[in-house]
């Protein structure tokens, strides 16, 4: 009989429509209300998108791209493409047009999932740079009645047509199904594109298993586990608490309704795992902060009493607690914590990690003391997702952690990260070339970032890893000091005023900064002041939104050694945006793009 560790992800669906054919495998918010999916009608669906892509005519390994926000009929894609042996591909539906065509190129895509008309909008004019014309699918039809000269089909008839499909195909694709290995191809995920073109990264079943298990290992999901699915699924960290893990372990997925609806969504779901990237965390924080301003003279009071009482221990393991910081901590919980909790969605969370871009440790402090204890974890395309975890909240403030079972770490003499083991991916689409600059003779990882050791307090033997930056992004300034930019960027974007936080340093004579106000904050700010605005940009151009900022940033300074003070800084007069090539589809800032733009005001600091 075969391990389930041996098993493929559509292997995996099949072992739970068998075991658990009526328990709940997903939920999706339809008109307000939630509607469950068990795992029998996620195999059966699955299985009859696979067989209506094969009646198509597509050959075995194939490449068919998904360009839609999280809902099921991704996974069932996703899988469907697993068990017609083919590769599903992920793309951002955020992606404008010139980039969903370079993205169908590079992937060399046999067939394109389109969520809606937009979506199928953006595909028909990239059809043009395209070197052969894919299958169109749409899943949500509306709209499209009258396009006459693109051939398209719902997504619903080609399941239909999968339903109905021959029984020699049902024994075709059963056949191939059983003959897959762990060594397959199992998905193909793009880079996020920060630092030059997006690759498509090989990803194995082997891979995703051999991270699903090495993460289960810290997280003990069952079952009883409900987890929410916001982020995009072409992203690598969304793919392991919607598809892998819950795979892995039978945990419930619930899709969220957009990115704009997570705050609610997380009350209505209260998942018990959750996963928060940076810039969800600090929309938390800001959240928080609005609703104090908002909030009368004495709760606002008593929030700041509460964590004055207990920050000191707070964010310490509970392990360490006395018997008295545990009943002074539970009066505060019960008075203000578990009402911040609740407000959140985050009170039944035994597990939340943060993860895919580096946090502030103030952040991390705030939650802990808060009572969610958040986690640390670090991971890369070309790991297939986690790489290293932290095990609980006994690790040191921002540090990501040790490499999960399986995987081997060690520092290049540059202080590079490198990785090796089972989770490494099997190296770029058609780019032999970029994949062995990635993994080298000996099978390191060579992961881009550059990293240190940390000892684990009262452990002697355990280190963990703390990473510093990115290789590229490290700066030195014209006095030959070295400078990591993400440091103070993150200390900056912990003030609930500012969004984002761009460090200009890298052969200048001092440390400069963009800076991007964060619009609701910032705003309801200054209607509290009686400060007259129309919009983002009169907003940031008001002489006392700066000085605001300024006072912001010299908090900051104060706490930072004196070679990275930000000396100046510029406000900058629209969000930045992923259409005008400032940030990537997960918003990490393209540096070397943003110089460019903000050129002429980069030079105004340093000249004036």
């Amino acid at each position: 009989m075969t391990e389930f560790n041996d098993l493929t992800l559509p292997q995996k669906l099949e072992h739970w429509a068998r075991q658990r054919p009526d328990a709940v495998a997903l939920r999706q918010k339809d008109f307000g209300i939630w509607t469950s999916v068990s795992w029998r009608r996620y195999a059966d669906q699955s299985r009859d998108f696979g067989l209506g892509l094969m009646a198509l005519g597509l050959p075995a390994q194939s490449r068919v791209a998904i360009l839609s926000e999280n809902r099921c009929e991704w996974v069932y894609a996703q899988l469907g493409c697993a068990m017609a042996g083919m590769v599903a591909v992920g793309i951002y539906p955020t992606s404008p047009a010139h980039e969903v065509a370079y993205l169908l190129q590079a992937a060399d895509v046999g067939a394109v999932v389109c969520e809606d008309q937009e979506q199928l909008d953006k595909v028909i004019e990239a059809c043009g740079q395209l070197d052969r014309m894919p299958q169109l699918i749409v899943v949500d039809p509306k709209g499209l009645r009258h396009y006459q000269d693109v051939a398209w089909r719902s997504f619903e008839a080609l399941c239909q047509v999968g339903r109905e499909a021959p029984q020699e195909l049902r024994v075709q694709q059963q056949q191939g199904l059983d003959r897959q290995s762990p060594q397959d191809t199992a998905l193909m995920i793009f880079t996020s594109g920060s630092t030059g073109r997006p690759k498509a990264a090989m990803i194995s079943y082997a891979n995703i298993t051999a991270m699903a298990v090495g993460a289960q290992f810290f997280y003990r999901c069952d079952g009883r586990d409900a987890m929410l699915s916001y982020l995009p699924l072409c992203h690598v960290a969304e793919q392991i608490f919607t598809v892998s893990l819950p795979m892995q372990s039978g945990a419930v997925v619930n899709f969220a309704e957009s990115l704009r609806t997570v705050q609610g969504d997380l009350r209505e779901i209260a998942p018990t795992v959750f996963l928060g990237v940076p810039r969800i965390w600090e929309k938390m924080h800001a959240s928080i902060a609005l609703k104090m301003r908002e909030a009368g003279a004495w709760r606002r009071w008593l929030f700041e009493r509460a964590f004055a009482a207990v920050d000191s221990f707070a964010h310490l393991p509970r392990s360490s607690w006395s018997v008295g910081q545990r009943i002074h901590y539970a009066g505060w919980y019960f008075l203000v914590f578990r009402a911040l909790c609740n407000f959140l969605g985050l009170r039944r969370c035994r597990r939340a990690m943060s993860g895919a871009a580096p946090v502030s440790p103030d952040l991390l402090r705030f939650f802990r003391v808060m009572g969610v204890q958040i986690t640390e974890g670090y991971g890369m395309t070309e790991t297939a997702g986690i790489a290293t975890l932290q095990r609980d909240s006994a690790s040191p403030l921002g540090t990501v952690g040790e490499p999960i079972p399986g995987l081997q770490a060690r520092l290049a003499e540059d202080g590079e990260l490198l990785l090796r083991g089972p989770t490494v991916f099997q190296g770029y689409f058609r780019d032999p070339q970029a994949s062995a600059q990635a993994i080298d003779a000996q099978g390191w990882l060579h992961t881009g970032d550059m990293a240190q050791w940390v000892p684990t307090p009262g452990l002697a033997q355990e280190r963990e890893i703390k990473i510093v930056d990115r290789k590229k992004d490290i700066m030195i300034t014209a006095g030959g000091k070295n400078i990591s930019p993400s440091e103070i960027e993150n200390m900056l974007k912990y003030s609930s005023f500012i969004k984002e936080a761009i460090i200009v340093a890298d052969k200048r004579h001092f440390v400069s900064a963009l800076i991007q106000i964060d619009g609701d904050t910032v705003g309801k700010w200054a209607e509290e002041k009686g400060i007259a605005y129309t919009n983002f940009k009169s907003l940031a151009e008001s002489a006392q939104v700066r000085d605001l900022v300024a006072q912001e940033v010299d908090t900051v300074n104060r706490r930072m050694p004196q070679v990275q003070h930000v000396r100046k800084f510029h406000l900058l007069t629209k969000e930045l945006d992923h259409d005008d090539g400032e940030v990537t589809a997960t918003m990490k800032i393209r540096r070397q793009n943003i110089a460019k733009v903000y050129e002429a005001e980069i030079e105004a600091i340093y000249g004036a």
